[in-house]
């Protein structure tokens, strides 16, 4: 298992700025003839690419876990200040 870390960045839409979460993921990636796991996507490459290995891209699986952060509902926004 390897895990990608979350991070929050920030685009701008019709004027206002919005946050954009890339969201905390566990990453499973093996070998389903093997049951062999590999520690990320460059591992699981270069045993396919390997002349020397039977592994084949179809023998790969990949399970995810996403972790979504929680958000406040509700929050203000500009549009509903002005409604007050």
């Amino acid at each position: 298992m390897f895990i990608e870390e979350s991070e929050v960045s920030y685009t701008i839409i019709d004027g206002k700025k919005i946050p954009v979460l890339k969201c905390k993921t566990e990453v499973v990636l093996r070998n389903k003839n093997t049951n062999y796991e590999y520690s990320s996507d460059q591992e699981a490459e270069d045993d396919i690419a390997d002349p020397n290995s039977p592994t084949q891209r179809e023998f790969i699986v990949r399970s995810v876990k996403i972790k979504v952060a929680a958000m406040p509902l509700g929050a203000a926004s500009e549009e509903n200040d002005d409604n007050k």
